[in-house]
């Protein structure tokens, strides 16, 4: 049974931070160094010197980006920067964001929910992780003993029971944070401090599962946390906060849960092997090149896109190279996982365009092994084509190839199976951002 508590978060203080646009970053897996930079110089308290410090700073007592965190959150705690409520709470969210021309918006709640290993089947995973992502992760908690980020986990509720009378609230009263981020995401935040309504949202996500939709690596880095402070200090007192993790949790019926495709891109890839592999693709694909723009430059991915996107089940890759090549469309044989992978993998993975595309392109084509898969530095993600293309025009990588997405149904269906399906597979979005509501686990001030 998923135990889902309130908590009491620390959250920026309005007084002081009057605008939380200027503060609030993405998750840390997704920002890039230029975009780093640029929170840096927003502004002195923005997250991203908890989430992700660079280090280095000019009069700094400490080069270490971990060590930088935890004086920054010790002095925005000490300075009243930000502030930790005085009674636990549930932190309703709404999310209000644009796609393809369609308004959405998705509500979801953060809460504390105790930790449990996988395979009690309370929290599921669905996909690997880096391990030198974690182990930075574990150090960073180490160092400052707080959740700075949610996971973001599902719940199954077709009836829309869970949150029924928490979405009465927004009706009820105006929220307490309400801004517009970079991205043209509206975000609000409301808390909800009744003892009758947080024991009602406790009680009903009581026999649920929580399924992980992002922030694998923070859930099993928590896991870690809580490992090494039982072989640090002893076992832990029941309600020790390290004994929870930091959630976001919605309905994955709910409007605003999309999936984007997470495409690939990949450097150190040599152009001999580039090119060797859409001969050794005729044997496993249906190939179907794409014509250059009649007025020249980059090539148009509208053809592909719409080609890929046709109905069917097939599984399709786009294949954009840093050679100048135009555009290509690889489509899976019927049969073809089957008849080579059938003995080994299980039915519920052999089918998912990113098994096919680590086991058949990485692993057999490119001859990729575990370690070239593990290394975070060497493949990179982008959720659309056009930022894939850019990033390989470049030269930042030397080939990307543009997935579809991942169905939600998939994901419910290899999480309940006791499966993992291979790094990114999905790319849940909007992303849920950090800085709107930190989680102590330091038990001396106590989050509970």
């Amino acid at each position: 049974m998923a135990e889902v508590v309130p908590f009491r978060g620390i959250l920026y203080n309005s007084e002081k931070i009057d605008d939380m646009t200027a503060v609030v970053v993405p998750p840390y897996d997704i920002i890039s160094r230029e975009e780093q930079q640029s929170a840096y110089a927003c502004h002195p308290n923005n997250m991203i010197r908890l989430e992700l410090n660079k280090g280095g700073e000019a009069g700094a007592q400490t080069d270490t980006p971990h060590a930088r965190a935890a004086f920054h959150f010790d002095s925005w705690l000490s300075e009243g920067v930000m502030v930790q409520d005085a009674v636990p709470a549930f932190y309703l969210t709404a999310t209000e964001f644009t796609l393809a021309g369609r308004g959405h918006i998705r509500y979801g709640i953060i809460a504390a929910v105790r930790l449990e290993p996988f395979e009690k089947g309370v929290v599921l995973p669905h996909e690997k992780t880096f391990s030198r992502v974690r182990s930075e992760r574990l150090e960073l908690m180490k160092s400052c003993h707080a959740n700075f980020s949610p996971i973001f986990a599902m719940f199954s509720d077709p009836q829309h029971r869970v949150l029924a009378d928490a979405l009465n609230v927004p009706s009820e009263r105006p929220p307490e944070i309400d801004f517009v981020d970079g991205n043209g995401h509206r975000h609000r935040l409301w808390r909800l401090a009744s003892p009758g309504l947080q024991e009602q949202i406790s009680d009903a996500l009581k026999d649920r599962r929580l399924y992980i939709a992002d922030g694998h690596h923070r859930y099993e880095t928590a896991l870690a946390y809580r490992r090494w402070l039982e072989e640090t200090v002893g076992p832990l007192p029941e309600e020790h906060p390290a004994n929870f993790a930091m959630m976001y949790l919605s309905a994955m019926e709910a409007d605003g849960m999309v999936i984007l495709p997470a495409h690939r891109l990949l450097t150190s890839v040599p152009g001999s092997l580039r090119q060797r592999l859409l001969e050794q693709a005729q044997g496993y694909f249906d190939i179907k090149r794409f014509s250059p723009p009649e007025t020249g430059g980059e090539p148009d991915l509208a053809p592909l896109k719409k080609a890929m996107a046709a109905e069917g089940k097939e599984t399709r890759f786009g294949v954009l190279s840093k050679d100048g090549a135009n555009p290509v469309m690889l489509t899976l044989r019927s049969g073809m996982m089957e008849r080579l992978y059938g003995d080994r993998i299980p039915s519920a993975l052999i089918g998912i365009d990113v098994t096919v595309l680590t086991e058949l392109v990485f692993m057999k084509m490119l001859d990729f092994d575990q370690a070239r898969l593990d290394n975070h530095e060497l493949i990179g993600y982008a959720s659309t084509a056009e930022q894939a293309l850019e990033k390989v025009a470049r030269g930042e990588y030397d080939i990307a190839f543009l997935l579809n997405p991942t169905p939600i149904e998939q994901v419910k269906q290899v999480a309940e199976a006791g499966l993992i399906m291979p790094r990114k597979a999905t790319y849940f979005y909007p992303k849920v951002i950090s800085g709107l509501v930190i989680n102590d686990l330091h038990p001396e001030r106590g989050s509970r």
